[in-house]
């Protein structure tokens, strides 16, 4: 059994004793037994312990964690305050940059080995991975282990949510859960759906710059009477 410490708990009680869930922890648990495994265990729900699920005004959903040594925190796209900056990162910092002007891709504010991404987080974005555990240099490594089950719940729940909110897919993978977030909307289109190419060096010049995220998940949770999310870092 598994404590978020908000709201999450009640909507997840059920999972954490279905089949799937059990062989994944089972496998987890050999997994960190046997080497080494990012986030470290106490980290990896990290997502959901800081963005309650009534506080989420936007997802911006991930694949899974950074596989290098000290990177992984439990929260999509981050790492330490003070670490060097993957490249989908130094490309995502930059677009905020572009959309909203330099004040608000610096860290300012953040101690030392606290998650960069963290001032997002607090302020309503759940930065979701699809997979929330990867073995170390090997990325990729945990997929198809029963955590895209888990996730899926969680944004099947985010999307039958009334308040409206934004989801923000880069690259193919999270745009493959437009037709679930669809679905759980019931027909009702409450929530904004913004789709790009991944930030990795290998996409992020095949439509990712230029997308202003940022200011389009304002514009749309202004519009919809919800608060803004305040980006700044």
């Amino acid at each position: 059994m598994v404590t978020i410490g908000n709201d999450w708990d009640q909507l997840l009680e059920g999972e954490w004793s279905k089949p799937y869930y059990q062989e994944l922890r089972e496998f987890l648990r050999e997994e960190y037994r046997n080497g080494t495994v990012y986030p470290p265990a106490g980290d990896i729900f990290n997502a959901l312990r800081t963005t309650p699920y009534s506080e989420v005004r936007a997802v911006i959903l991930g694949q899974d964690p950074y596989h290098e040594p000290g990177q992984a925190q439990g929260l999509s796209f981050s790492v330490p305050n003070g670490m060097q900056e993957p490249p989908s990162l130094v490309n995502i910092l930059k677009e905020l940059t572009d959309d909203l002007g330099a004040e608000y891709a610096r860290p300012a504010g953040t101690s030392q080995g606290e998650a960069i991404l963290m001032p997002w987080a607090r302020s309503g974005v759940l930065l979701l991975n699809a997979v929330l555990t990867v073995r170390a240099h090997e990325a990729g490594s945990h997929k198809g282990k029963g955590w895209e089950i888990f996730t899926d719940r969680i944004i099947e729940l985010l999307a039958s949510r009334e308040r409206p909110m934004v989801f923000i897919l880069w690259g193919a993978q999270a745009g493959s859960k437009k037709e679930l977030i669809l679905k759980s909307e019931g027909g009702k289109r409450r929530h904004l759906i913004i789709q790009a190419p991944h930030p990795s060096p290998l996409s992020a010049y095949r439509g990712f710059f230029g997308g202003r995220y940022f200011s389009r998940c304002n514009y749309f949770l202004e519009d919809s009477g919800e608060k803004p999310v305040d980006w700044h870092l």
